[in-house]
């Protein structure tokens, strides 16, 4: 897999590509690294599969590389593997010089594949360890954009602990954002366990759902908004793309609708006055930074059509990177193509990796000196 060149290179860098994971979004982990792999110039770059299982087992070289190449490009047509490894020895190996993490939804968005790369000192693209867990939390990333200034929807936060204790009260705290409303794990995506609740009896069935991905779940007033999203990639200045604009095919974009059937539209770009481009590009930037992100991330935006007011919705550290995905279509369309985001994204990965190490010898410079 990869693109081939039209020169040579001697020296070409090894790319861990991390994918698989425990999480409800498994699946399209294995096709978004195959598109990535797809996408890597092979004069530059030697792919290395690393794969790991649904129960957060690695796989030897010989099965990541297997089901890499074997899978389809939709989710239903992943092949499915088990891991035999507690990590891949490559990696504390170092035989690979970056990682590229393809890793969606727990274990893997959200900071715990990023802090495994940390203790390695292994370079590794995207958003470091606490932006990475900021950005998978919709509870704490809505708190900091409100912390921030930036709009975004009205929300109640509901623990497992809450639910079990006081059903009546937190179903009061969620019948007064007034229905309809969406019920959502707060640390998953690709749509998984979100419920739109229009009738008052099937919120409990809604939170119990949502309460089956994650103990923590946030329930978002339900607005009737055009669903907007931006590509942020890091740079001297950072690229905002033009947006795009999601138009469902289903109640809401649901997981079906994102992998499965082509009810949906993407408009890309999205239908959006000059005015409102360049309002939507600065919320997106200015949410980039609220939560501390490097590298890329997609922000996800609720055009109100009451007001047509821009509210931010969340981030996503590492978005999809299928054929079909927003992100590197919209960075396409604003002039970085698909091989051009991932060489920067690596490079960014190495920069960042230098500059800490840099830090960290500074802090151990005096400590040393006194040991003399």
């Amino acid at each position: 897999m990869g693109r081939k060149g039209s020169a040579a290179v001697a020296d070409r860098l090894r790319v861990g590509l991390v994918f698989g994971g425990r999480s409800g979004e498994h699946e399209v982990s294995v096709v978004s690294a195959r598109s990535v792999a797809g996408a890597l110039d092979l004069n530059r770059y030697d792919i290395v599969p690393m794969a790991i299982d649904r129960a957060g087992r690695w796989a030897d070289a010989a099965t990541a590389d297997r089901v890499l190449r074997s899978s389809g490009g939709r989710p239903d047509q992943v092949v499915q593997f088990e891991g035999s490894l507690g990590l891949d020895p490559r990696l504390v190996d170092r035989a690979v010089d970056v990682v590229v993490p393809i890793l969606h939804g727990p274990f893997g968005e959200d900071g715990t594949v990023q802090g495994l790369c940390e203790m390695l000192g292994v370079p590794y693209t995207g958003c470091g360890v606490a932006a990475s867990a900021v950005t998978m939390d919709k509870v704490l990333s809505k708190r900091l954009f409100m912390e921030a200034g930036l709009p975004t929807p009205r929300f109640e936060a509901i623990t497992a602990a809450q639910w079990e204790a006081e059903r009546i009260r937190c179903e009061a705290r969620c019948l007064a954002l007034r229905l309809p409303v969406f019920v959502k794990p707060s640390r998953m995506g690709s749509s998984v366990g979100i419920s739109k609740v229009k009738d008052v009896t099937t919120l409990a069935p809604a939170i119990e759902l949502a309460l089956g991905y994650d103990d923590l779940l946030i329930v978002e007033e339900g607005i009737p908004a055009r669903e907007i999203e931006v590509a942020v990639l890091e740079g001297n200045p950072s690229v905002a793309s033009v947006p795009g604009e999601i138009v469902p095919g289903h109640e809401f974009y649901d997981y079906a609708d994102k992998y499965l059937d082509d009810a949906c539209r993407l408009l890309a770009p999205a239908p959006l006055e000059p005015a409102q481009i360049a309002q939507v590009q600065r919320l997106a930037l200015a949410g980039f930074a609220a939560l501390g992100c490097e590298g890329m991330a997609r922000a996800d935006f609720l055009l109100d059509t009451r007001n047509n007011r821009f509210l931010i919705s969340e981030l996503n550290s590492i978005p999809g990177f299928t054929s079909i995905s927003m992100y590197p279509r919209l960075l396409g369309l604003s002039g970085v193509s698909y091989p051009e985001l991932l060489d920067r994204l690596i490079t960014l990965a190495l920069t960042r990796r230098a500059r800490r190490q840099r830090f960290a010898e500074a802090a151990l410079r005096p400590l040393l000196e006194r040991a003399r």
